[in-house]
């Protein structure tokens, strides 16, 4: 018989105590197991005391159990926590929850009821990322409300209470919330002031140079900063004079010459009543004849607008009279709303429709072919009361170049039909004046000069052409750039007869400047 090692027993004896104790920790678990399946769940709070949870967050914890197959659920964010105690039973514990108000809870929030609810629970899963149950959420908020997001939009953004002009910022002393606030709402109501509010700020300032490119380096010269104010004006005026276009494009230079465009009457008052680009050049009753040569004779009008040259007088309203009752005293205003002939570039009309067509007796065809007809009318105003009027297919680009007078001279009776210009040929030689008060018996004065009369010789010696046009405006800032139709006639001298052209397909004018027009 071999002999005991006393270490080989002693190695023997821990080995068994440690397996007893281990099958003794087993039993106990399993009977722990059993007895939390017959139970509801134990809540256990920081102070070791327990609390019973409801049914519903019971079935509603062992459903996410078996869906996720942790203890974690993603949605909410909430966590189930299992640990042994002293006892060798498995506890699992339900962290405490605790809302907006401070109320400590157990178990799951509320389900949404509303739509509001539901839109709101729908962005918190959309914030954790959780995008299946954030659609779910966004389609049963909209299915209840269409208008939901609008509600949940006033709800946490509300708008800012509108601000009087008088409303000052926070004191400096207090906190640094409050004072943001404050120079956000500030900085609203200065972006919803008037234009004239916000020129007026620049009233007070000066034309600045340009700062230097590097540092340290001495600036550029600037010689108009240093202008007089008298002097800056005229230099503007003659700049309004040549091309208005160009003066009010000065705007954008500086805030001093944006303030100075907008504000300095003299300026406007001098390009209204001037004969360059102002009312000085516009005509309201006939000047020449139709060929161009001074009246002799009896004009050919409609009988409806015979009026003699007293009543013409009586109705002509001085730019004077009309500035005070119609353009609120403005030289600025009356120029950009008073209704005006542009001299710098002709008026266009582009005219397209469709045709039917007659299919080939030489082939089989099923369909029958469609023409698609361009055609364009082209008036050219000028400063002695003259027009020229052109019915041709010729594009723009190969026409208003020649637009003028000795072309159409060069070109009359069939002449130079070899020339690039040979176009100018059809072109019809007419006369043009304004609409005025007597023209338009009790109309509105701002309205009385905004219809155009244009006369132009016939296809033939015995006819003459009547237009009948309205000034409007097209765009968003431009002003007296459209010529709408009100009516065209023929006239029959020999017959004194008056024809009415249908305008099935005619469109309106547009006004396109020709830099080689000048100033017109």
């Amino acid at each position: 018989m071999e002999e005991s090692n006393p270490d080989l027993e002693t190695f023997r004896q821990q080995w068994r105590a440690e397996v007893s104790a281990r099958s003794k920790a087993g039993d106990s678990r399993e009977s722990s197991n059993l007895a939390l399946s017959q139970n509801p769940r134990i809540s256990h709070k920081q102070d070791g005391s327990s609390k019973p949870l409801s049914s519903r967050a019971v079935v509603e914890d062992e459903d996410q159990d078996e869906d996720e197959g942790e203890d974690q659920d993603f949605d909410g964010g909430r966590t189930t926590e299992t640990h042994t105690n002293s006892m060798g039973e498995t506890i699992t514990s339900v962290p405490e929850l605790v809302d907006v108000e401070g109320h400590v809870r157990t178990g799951r929030s509320h389900e949404p009821r509303s739509a509001l609810e539901h839109y709101e629970k729908a962005v918190e899963r959309e914030a954790q990322g959780s995008l299946g149950d954030s659609l779910n959420h966004y389609r049963k908020a909209f299915r209840m409300d269409d208008r939901v997001d609008l509600k949940y939009k006033n709800k946490h953004f509300p708008p800012p209470a509108p601000l009087s002009s008088k409303h000052a910022v926070s004191d400096t002393s207090n906190n640094t919330a409050t004072t943001t606030t404050s120079l956000a709402q500030h900085a609203r109501s200065q972006l919803l002031q008037s234009v004239n509010e916000l020129i007026a700020g620049f009233s007070g300032l000066k034309i600045e140079p340009v700062p230097p490119e590097i540092e340290g380096t001495p600036a550029r010269p600037c010689p108009i900063s240093s202008l007089p104010e008298e002097i800056l004006t005229h230099i503007l005026m003659e700049v309004a004079i040549n091309d208005v276009a160009e003066f009010a494009r000065l705007a954008q230079v500086c805030k001093r010459l944006a303030y100075l465009v907008a504000t300095e009457e003299s300026i406007w008052r001098r390009v209204c009543v001037g004969s360059e680009v102002g009312f000085g050049s516009m005509h309201y009753r006939w000047q020449t004849e139709i060929s161009g040569g001074p009246i002799l004779g009896d004009n050919f009008d409609l009988p409806s607008e015979e009026v003699t040259d007293s009543a013409l007088a009586g109705g002509i309203l001085s730019t004077e009279v009309l500035l005070r009752k119609v353009y609120l005293s403005s030289w600025h205003h009356m120029f950009r709303q008073r209704p005006r002939i542009r001299y710098n570039g002709c008026y266009i009309s582009t005219v397209n429709y469709i045709r039917p067509g007659q299919a080939s007796v030489n082939q089989l065809t099923w369909n029958s072919p469609v023409h698609i007809v361009t055609y364009y009318r082209y008036l050219r105003f000028f400063r002695d009361g003259t027009v020229i009027s052109l019915l041709t297919t010729t594009e723009p680009a190969e026409i208003v170049h020649y637009l003028t007078k000795d072309h159409h001279k060069t070109h009359r009776n069939g002449e130079g039909a070899h020339l690039p210009s040979a176009v100018m040929q059809t072109a019809l030689r007419g006369r043009w004046h304004l609409s005025c008060a007597a023209d338009i018996p009790g109309a509105d004065l701002k309205d009385a000069e905004s219809d155009v009369y244009v006369e132009t010789e016939g296809v033939g010696e015995k006819y003459i052409y009547r237009m009948e046009l309205s000034l409007r405006s097209a765009g968003k800032g431009a002003r007296n750039n459209k010529l709408v139709w009100k009516g065209f006639w023929n006239y029959n001298k020999l017959t004194d007869d008056w024809g009415e052209f249908g305008l099935r397909n005619d469109k309106a004018f547009f006004w396109s400047r020709v830099k080689s027009y000048g100033l017109g």
